[in-house]
């Protein structure tokens, strides 16, 4: 079987199970325990830990390979966006089935990986905050393709499906989001956001960007034909929205704030319609979905729990402790 039909077929499991970057699935649930250094394993039905692996401070984001075979962990570094003294220049990769971490991608002297995305190919794209840059990484060559200049201190970042394009979110550093261009590999966009930008994603069929306002409790909706903002929504009973999450089938949206410690569910194909809000844990930070999308983990940072939430009834089934700090999670 040719290499072409081997990426093709990849793909296709990838979208069957949400999407290359709207992974889930029924073998597992992986958690990037960032406060704890550690990625940690759960069994996909009851909810225990399996196992676990230490890493290198502090491991924040993941992307899944299409196969689910393996995980790309970022490893930001011991402090946080616009702290960060000693910053890391590694992605992990993780063998989902042994659990456990096979081979180290070195990229230095880029600093400070943070915020990952796959395409079809197989290629992964990182941020490197205090470079400026995002990355494009051949992770089976462990080699670096490309090094594309953001302008801003990237944070998080957004593939389209096609990978045409990649939002990279600026956070307070720059007041736009950025837009790269990924054949031509440079950044031919900026989309002003007056107050900076926090978490950013596309939905699974490409239509929107959305991006959560540093400042107001807003959501901001893109239209990627244009890079234009189109439409701003209030997230209702909020106070400092962070984070944004699409359903593996595209149908729902989650977004999470501390103040106070609650995720509003949206309809996600009418995002003016009524918000439901479901009080959870300290700080929540991440989102995964079960394959059927009824059900939603929600990954509290500050307090080292997860709470279950059953999504059609927007009500918090039960929390339990997972490591010290979850920064994101899925099942796969």
């Amino acid at each position: 079987m040719n290499s072409r039909l081997v990426k093709l077929l990849l793909s296709a499991v990838a979208v069957a199970n949400g999407g290359l970057n709207h992974p889930t699935g029924e073998r597992g649930v992986i958690m990037i325990d960032k406060l704890g250094a550690h990625i940690r394993f759960f069994d996909p039905s009851t909810l225990t830990e399996i196992a676990s692996i230490e890493t290198a401070q502090n491991p924040h984001d993941f992307i899944l390979s299409a196969d689910h075979k393996f995980a790309y962990v970022p490893i930001y570094g011991d402090g946080v966006y616009g702290k960060n003294p000693n910053p890391g220049h590694e992605v992990d990769v993780v063998d989902l089935a042994q659990h456990k971490i096979i081979r180290k991608i070195d990229i230095a002297p880029h600093r400070a990986p943070h915020g990952i995305q796959i395409d079809s190919a197989g290629l992964i794209y990182v941020t490197c905050d205090l470079d400026r840059q995002v990355l494009v990484i051949d992770p089976q060559a462990g080699a670096i393709r490309a090094t594309i200049e953001n302008e801003g201190t990237g944070h998080w970042i957004a593939l389209l499906p096609d990978a045409s394009k990649l939002y990279v979110a600026n956070k307070d550093d720059r007041k736009f989001i950025s837009v790269l261009d990924l054949k031509a590999r440079k950044l031919t966009g900026r989309i002003p956001v007056p107050n900076g930008t926090q978490g950013i994603t596309v939905s699974p069929d490409g239509k929107r960007v959305l991006a959560m306002d540093l400042a107001d409790p807003t959501l901001i909706v893109i239209d990627p034909a244009t890079d234009t903002v189109i439409d701003r929504i209030p997230v209702e009973g909020q106070k400092r929205v962070y984070k944004v999450y699409y359903s593996s089938d595209g149908t729902k949206l989650i977004t999470m704030s501390s103040a106070p410690d609650q995720i509003n569910i949206f309809d996600a194909t009418n995002l003016r319609g009524p918000q439901k809000i479901v009080n959870v844990g300290k700080a929540p930070m991440g989102i995964g979905f079960s394959a059927d999308g009824k059900t939603a983990l929600v990954a509290n940072h500050g307090d080292g729990t997860v709470t279950v939430v059953d999504v059609e009834k927007a009500s918090a089934v039960r929390t339990f402790k997972a490591g010290t700090g979850i920064e994101t999670l899925a099942w796969y």
